[in-house]
């Protein structure tokens, strides 16, 4: 019989409907029930793509036997962190506190009945094994500790409580804010550069675009050519790793190895979306191929796998197919060899490492840059073109025969603030690329989320099969409004303004701190739990209260309305003493920080030919320049900055802060202004 999660929208809870344990979700049914049964609540936090909540699951929570120890002592209640990432940040802040180590997926907590954890870990076998103790023992064990020792349970949940709120930042008073955080990132992450493999850590290697973002935007700031070759240089070897799907296009979420070759193959969309645009951003530095041809894939892989026939963005795709990981994305030598022609096959073996020893487990190989094709070319003494046409029919064979494999699974809910993230990457290489397809497919996602999760003025943090539900996050309001500010340069739409306006109102209303300044994670009448943050370091994704900060300056510049600025200069002198401590953890905050220092250029573009100007200026990498074409409709009610008048063929008007300069109407003057006056 499926136990209560069979009506959920989570596909990662509804993988565990037909456990033998008695899970429920988080919900009031299940706290009342621990505390009217006086039983300690085993809370289970995973997601649908996670490797290790698969073996956990089928090693514990599918047996009859763990399954019977685990309903006769505690409350089960099985968590989605996508779902709830307020739960999620929470028992993982508790986890590190409680055993001074980072936590991860699946996380194991044991909780009172009032929600307080006192013991717990992440994955756990079945029977001992990895010098972790067995499940079993250990249910056991906790179930006693839980009956003996209350009082010592008790202490310990005012210390955690205490220390969970100590972690909170207090406001400091009056905050002199200069630029010399910038400088200090850039030398931190300098000293963790690996100059050899690119990235900035050892095994395992994570993309962390918000560092590289920072990066390239301060080396346009201020001239920083190393912060621009340590980006650079990362994103090529990210590129040339197997970390990038090289048959499908797309990134997996991190490489086990420190040489970027074998990754940990589920792909998630909140990667994909901040380095879709970060390496449209690095073809505009560069006019590298090599950086076009992976904007051009991951854009396909989005549209071709991971956008819904209604129009939203789908979350994430498993590591695993057929019950083994990489299965789907791996290569045997000899199925390769009987696709491809021989001459297609010495090419391809060469680029991709199927002429060295396997790379993966020791039998398969996955797909690298072994060798770049233009030293292919010279080694087998065929012109570059040859080896380009042989490379490209032998990959369309190989993608065509890998799509008859069996899939792995895909986490179909929609998630507002991760489609926001690739709503803007697919809007910010539409403009680069002036790819009008892109662009159509972010505005679809935009328009579903509108039409089917902003109701009321306030948003729903997710949706599946027709329903939308539970209240959205801080992540979901300011990634949202920081997409429709990049979607208003690419096609410039009242309505989206108004939206934007919408969505900055309730953010300010249900989020911010009126006393420290800052925003919560969640509203403020969000269900009441043990804790309520308030983030600031970028994570795997950009901070909330980071974006935040940057999105309301940016729309209080563009509207002229001076509440938008106040609150983001209030959660940025907030978070100032933290920031100055480990700047590069801080890079949404640096740019917010950038633009304090130094307000957006904003260009504004009236005219038949704006749209053509908007584009020229697109193909510049100007991370601090705003620029918006404002079509010819005379009844559009527009901010007094976007009031201009229109030129023949186009006006365009730089502006910076409460000046601008007199109209421009030849494009190469305009390019030649925005550029010189947007170095600081």
């Amino acid at each position: 019989m499926p136990n209560h999660l069979a009506t959920e929208t989570s596909p990662y809870l509804q993988q565990h409907a037909n456990n033998p344990v008695e899970w429920y979700p988080w919900c009031e049914q299940a706290l009342t029930l621990a505390r009217e049964q006086d039983k300690p609540i085993l809370l289970s936090v995973g997601y649908s793509a996670c490797h290790w909540c698969h073996v956990m699951a089928h090693e514990c929570f599918e047996d009859e036997d763990v399954a019977a120890v685990m309903n006769k002592h505690f409350i089960n209640i099985k968590v989605d962190r996508e779902e709830r990432p307020d739960l999620d940040q929470i028992y993982q802040s508790a986890h590190y506190l409680l055993t001074r180590r980072n936590g991860g997926w699946p996380l194991t907590m044991f909780l009172t009945p009032e929600q307080m954890p006192f013991y717990g870990g992440t994955y756990f076998p079945k029977e001992p094994r990895y010098n972790l103790p067995g499940l079993v023992s250990l249910l056991e064990w906790v179930a006693q500790v839980y009956q003996e020792k209350r009082a010592e349970i008790g202490s310990q949940n005012g210390s955690l409580l205490q220390a969970m709120e100590a972690n909170l930042p207090q406001s400091a008073g009056s905050v002199a804010m200069t630029s010399a955080p910038f400088a200090e990132a850039s030398a931190n992450l300098a000293d963790s550069f690996d100059p050899v493999l690119g990235g900035f850590s050892k095994a395992p290697k994570f993309p962390r675009p918000s560092e590289l973002e920072f990066l390239l935007r301060h080396a346009a700031r201020s001239g920083d050519q190393q912060a621009k070759e340590m980006a650079l240089f990362t994103l090529r070897k990210m590129a040339g790793g197997g970390i990038y799907d090289q048959i499908g296009g797309g990134f997996c979420r991190y490489s086990v190895d420190e040489r970027w070759a074998i990754p940990h193959f589920e792909k998630m969309l909140y990667d994909n979306g901040p380095l879709l645009a970060l390496y449209a951003d690095a073809f505009a530095i560069t006019r590298e191929a090599r950086f076009q041809q992976i904007a051009e894939e991951t854009a396909a892989w989005v549209m071709r796998e991971m956008q819904a026939p209604e129009g939203g963005y789908y979350s994430a795709l498993d590591a695993d197919s057929e019950h083994e990981e990489g299965k789907f994305y791996v290569w045997d030598t000899q199925e390769a060899a009987r696709l491809l022609t021989p001459e297609e096959y010495t090419v391809a073996a060469r680029h991709y490492g199927f002429d060295a020893p396997p790379n993966f487990e020791d039998k398969h190989w996955n797909p690298i840059v072994a060798c770049e094709l233009t030293d292919v070319a010279k080694g087998l003494a065929i012109a570059p073109e040859i080896a380009q046409q042989r490379l490209a029919s032998a990959k369309a064979k190989l993608f065509a025969t890998r799509e008859q494999r069996v899939r792995p699974g895909r986490d179909e809910k929609v998630l507002v603030s991760w489609n926001a993230l690739m709503i803007k990457g697919m809007v910010r290489a539409a403009r680069v690329f002036g790819r009008d397809d892109w662009l159509a497919s972010a505005r679809r996602a935009l328009a579903f989320i509108r039409a089917t999760m902003w109701k009321g003025g306030r948003l729903l943090a997710t949706y599946k099969d027709g329903k939308a539900h539970l209240n959205a996050y801080l992540d979901d309001y300011a990634f949202l409004l920081d997409a429709l500010l990049e979607m208003l340069q690419a096609e410039f739409r009242a309505e989206d303004l108004e939206f934007a306006q919408a969505l900055a109102d309730t953010l300010l209303d249900q989020f911010e701190d009126n006393t420290q300044g800052g925003f919560f994670f969640t509203g403020h009448d969000h269900e009441k739990l043990i804790h309520r943050p308030k983030p600031a370091p970028d994570n795997a994704t950009p901070s909330g209260n980071g974006v935040a900060a940057f999105a309301l300056a940016r729309l209080g510049h563009l509207l002229g309305e001076s509440k938008y600025n106040t609150a983001s200069e209030r959660g940025l002198k907030l978070f100032y003493p933290m920031l100055t401590q480990h700047p590069a953890a801080f890079g949404s905050l640096l740019a917010t920080l950038d633009e304090y220092l130094m307000p957006p250029q904003i260009v504004v573009l009236r005219g038949a030919a704006a749209q053509t100007w908007a584009r020229s200026l697109a193909q510049e990498f100007l991370p601090a320049t705003l620029a918006f074409a404002i079509p010819q409709a005379p009844d559009m009610k527009l901010p007094a900055l976007l009031d201009k008048a229109s030129g023949n063929p186009v006006n365009a008007w730089v502006c910076q802060g409460v000046k601008c300069l007199p109209s421009i109407n030849n494009l190469r003057e305009m390019l030649e202004v925005c550029k010189s006056s947007a170095v600081g």
